[in-house]
């Protein structure tokens, strides 16, 4: 219970500074698509930068602890980037800046939270149904 508590705090400090930064602004979002604005495009670019810095500095302390097998890319990955990247654009908000914005009170966000969730339970039909690709993840060893 102490770690769900944890999580808790940690999600709200999250979405607090995601708020005040605005990145949850559908027209901050609108602005980073059309390039008119880099604030926000410099700010995934610098948090990939420190991603990497991390990366190898945990590979490189602690290398017991790192298992990482290169896979190949999966069929839908392609797709699914393109359909993610077509909603962020169109709704203004990625999964979790959907619950930063009804955390706002923005209740758009209501129907984007409904879009990510209708489209979940669409693709699990379609795959089941026709694609039949493997579900495999990359915890699976």
């Amino acid at each position: 219970m102490k770690h769900l508590a944890s999580v808790a705090a940690l999600g709200v400090f999250m979405g607090f500074g995601l708020s005040r930064i605005g990145f949850s602004s559908w027209d901050e979002v609108h602005r980073m698509f059309l390039f008119a604005d880099l604030r926000m495009f410099l700010g995934f670019g610098l948090g990939v930068c420190l991603l990497f810095v991390a990366w190898r500095a945990v590979t490189r302390f602690f290398p017991a602890r790192v298992r990482f097998a290169p896979r190949p890319i999966h069929r839908g990955t392609v797709l699914g980037g393109v359909l993610f990247g077509a909603g962020w654009a169109l709704s203004g908000a990625c999964p979790s800046i959907a619950l930063v914005q009804l955390g706002e009170g923005q209740l758009a966000a209501i129907v984007t939270l409904l879009g990510i969730f209708s489209g979940n339970w669409l693709y699990a039909a379609v795959r089941e149904r026709y694609l039949r690709w493997d579900t495999a993840s990359c915890l699976d060893d």
